[in-house]
């Protein structure tokens, strides 16, 4: 009995790692333009034009996954560009900017992938690491996994240790809480937003990259089908602490595997109402965070959503 629940735990917890790996670079891109006090509802839509840049680029190099991984980069930093200039140069509305981003995004990933609809991938082969990866149960999960699932891990200690250990993380964090106080000490709070927008583009374009080139190696439109929306949430989830979000972009790839396999296994339950569940769990858990509103206060960046324009 043992063995046969080890059989099916296996599985389930190495989908798990692959369903929550867009989250995971998504949601810390998010978490870092919100700590310098710029909310970005258009996750969603730089997601979708980094899968299509990265699959399109992947199909015209055959499958190399390192050229679509940079494209969808590059893509979702360039589409992260538009609201930075509308909302730190023009001082337009954070909210309302994001939104029109995440559409421009579904227009524009739908309208160019069209071209892509009859192609696949290959996909990317996991690695194993030697030793590490004939761990018992463990040693399978994070030791047997594709290459951007371990540069997901490399990513969430770089963007942990640079926030909580750094000068630069320090200074994100004070254009935050401060934007003015952090002028009137010299610091160019444009220019740090700006980096932060762009780099949460990038970090959100590599993610609609993984969904395309690796998870699911074809193109299909509307593919990241609200993960986007999921990552800003979860960084709310997170009260903007990245070990809080890792858990929670595993905790909606749990449960999103769970209902796959409780699909397979025949569950006597709507196959509409478990491809809800993972919508429904992240629902339930903000919920549930939003009632800890002190510790909300106490993590939200005091500047979050709030335009500055220098000397304006």
């Amino acid at each position: 009995m043992t063995d046969s629940f080890f059989v099916h735990l296996v599985p389930i917890l190495i989908g798990t790692l692959g369903a929550a790996t867009p989250l995971v670079f998504a949601g810390l891109g998010e978490l870092v333009a919100e700590k310098t006090g710029v909310i970005n509802l258009g996750v969603e839509g730089m997601m979708l034009i980094g899968a299509i840049a990265a699959f399109a680029a992947a199909v015209g190099t055959e499958g190399n996954l390192a050229v679509g991984l940079i494209a969808g980069a590059i893509a979702g930093a360039a589409a992260a560009l538009p609201f930075g200039i509308l909302t730190l140069s023009l001082g337009a509305n954070q909210a309302a900017s994001g939104l029109a981003l995440t559409i421009f995004g579904l227009g524009l990933s739908a309208f160019i992938g069209q071209s892509f609809v009859s192609y696949s991938l290959s996909g990317v082969k996991p690695i194993a690491i030697p030793l590490l990866s004939k761990i018992p149960v463990l040693g399978p999960v994070f030791f047997n996994q594709d290459i951007v699932v371990y540069l997901s891990f490399v990513t969430f200690g770089l963007v942990a240790w640079t926030l909580a250990k750094t000068r630069l993380g320090l200074i994100l964090r004070a254009v935050g809480e401060s934007p003015e106080a952090a002028h009137a000490i010299g610091y160019p709070v444009t220019a740090i937003r700006y980096g932060a927008v762009v780099f949460g583009g990038a970090m959100a374009g590599i993610a609609g990259a993984y969904l395309s080139v690796v998870y699911t190696p074809l193109w299909v439109q509307n593919m990241t089908a609200g993960r986007g929306w999921i990552a800003v949430a979860l960084v709310v989830f997170a009260t903007w602490k990245p070990a809080r979000l890792m858990l929670g972009a595993y905790l909606f790839g749990g449960v999103t595997i769970l209902q796959l396999h409780a699909q397979g296994f025949g569950v006597a339950i709507p196959s509409q109402l478990l491809s809800a569940l993972p919508y429904i769990a992240t629902i339930v858990v903000l919920v549930l965070i939003s009632r800890d509103r002190k510790l909300l206060q106490l993590n939200l960046p005091a500047s979050l959503g709030k335009p500055f324009i220098a000397g304006g």
